[in-house]
């Protein structure tokens, strides 16, 4: 496997290797994420079809981004000696596959099954786009090409939920599973032609006690655990709202259909703004200021989630995505930044706990829900996030 060459150019802004690695890295994260959260707005119905509860429904969310999270750890560490594109491309055509099969899943336990396997496959992928963009491009560069990555994975948020609304309308949620997973193989072919082969990659011997090395050194990194907290806080908190936030607006006194449920989550065109607007601003006003300020705009977005008026709803829902991307974009970047050497494992610890959170938050907010209701569920949300703000001081 040939090394990583110290010498070789790293992708500048403007030239055309930079916009060919943005624009495939765009459209992973695009196709990741469309992919793993095309369930959520369709989880009344997957509820109503397989006779489970609101919370038992999340699982078929929560075990993705479980099984995602755990196999981080193994396919960040394989990355380190396979290298980066071919198990990259892998992971998503394994994902869109598994994506076509939840079509034909003729029970709730098979559908969980195939959802907690296509985690598995896409664990090959977020961990090693963060290490690539830490790689290959140069310093100065770099956080507008994370911002842009992580304004993929906006998008694919955006239309994954959106199409997967409107699609089940139309066929159910077996047009709209198989609808989504027909997008991931279409930004597979895409991704796989316009990437740039790793310059900057250096294989290293795969090895059990290298590996539980690298793990402790970044672990004992004091502002990666900072890092790693936040990843877990924000993401259970932001899945947690998404989930939920469709039974609260198909029940009364809203009593809104998939479709136009699907379309509030339009906002995430805020989220794709704001990734790349975060990136640019860490360079004047310093990561923590700005990781503060998104976290302050979550803050604002869930006060205003909690009232009873859909208009103040909706604006709760722009400037919580605001928010949230804007302080992923930064946390995300940071990783990259502080982790001495093996970074794609320090990608995937952060992802790792990112997950996590979105596994453990989101399924455990579904019982606030169903045993206390919409404001409480907000209070428990608001309180995640002002930890959150009160850790990053420590950045």
């Amino acid at each position: 496997m040939p090394l990583g060459s110290a010498s070789a150019a790293h992708l500048k802004r403007g030239t055309s290797g930079y916009r060919r690695a943005t624009l495939a890295l765009f459209c992973a994260g695009f196709a990741t994420f469309a992919i793993l959260y095309c369930v959520q707005p369709l989880l009344p119905l997957l509820a109503a079809h397989f006779r489970v509860s609101a919370a038992s429904s999340s699982l078929a969310l929560s075990l993705t981004t479980l099984s995602l999270a755990l196999c981080l750890l193994v396919s960040g560490a394989l990355a380190e000696s396979w290298g980066r594109k071919p198990v990259m491309v892998s992971a998503l055509a394994t994902a869109s596959l598994l994506g076509l099969a939840c079509v034909w899943a003729d029970s709730w336990h098979t559908l969980l099954v195939l959802r907690a396997l296509l985690g598995l496959a896409l664990s090959g992928l977020p961990a090693l786009a963060m290490a690539y963009v830490g790689e290959e491009f140069e310093p100065e560069s770099l956080p507008a090409a994370m911002g842009l990555y992580i304004g993929g994975t906006a998008l694919g948020g955006l239309l994954g939920r959106l199409l997967s609304g409107l699609l089940s309308d139309i066929g159910g949620w077996q047009l709209a599973l198989g609808g989504i997973a027909g997008l991931g193989l279409l930004s597979l072919g895409l991704f796989a032609w316009l990437l740039p082969r790793s310059r900057h990659f250096s294989a290293q011997p795969l090895s059990l006690r290298g590996l539980l090395g690298n793990f402790a050194r970044h672990l004992g990194n004091p502002v990666l655990r900072n890092l790693f907290m936040q990843g877990f806080l924000l993401m259970g908190g932001f899945v947690a709202l998404f989930n939920y936030i469709g039974f609260r607006l198909a029940g009364e006194p809203f009593g809104l259909s998939s479709t136009v449920i699907g379309l509030l989550f339009v906002v995430y065109l805020a989220g794709i703004f704001s990734a790349g607007w975060a990136g640019r601003l860490v360079p004047r006003f310093g990561a923590r200021a700005v990781l503060q300020g998104g976290v302050a705009l979550m803050l604002c977005g869930v006060a205003l989630c909690s009232a009873p008026w859909l208009i103040a709803i909706v604006a709760g829902l722009a400037l919580f995505t605001l928010g949230f991307f804007a302080a992923h974009a930064v946390a995300s970047g940071q990783v990259g930044k502080h982790a001495a050497g093996a970074k794609a494992q320090a990608s995937a610890l952060y992802l790792c706990a990112y997950y996590l959170g979105s596994s453990v938050i989101g399924y455990v907010a579904g019982y606030v829900w169903e045993h206390s209701g919409w404001l409480p569920l907000m209070a428990v949300l608001a309180a995640l996030f002002v930890l959150a703000g009160w850790r990053a001081r420590a950045l």
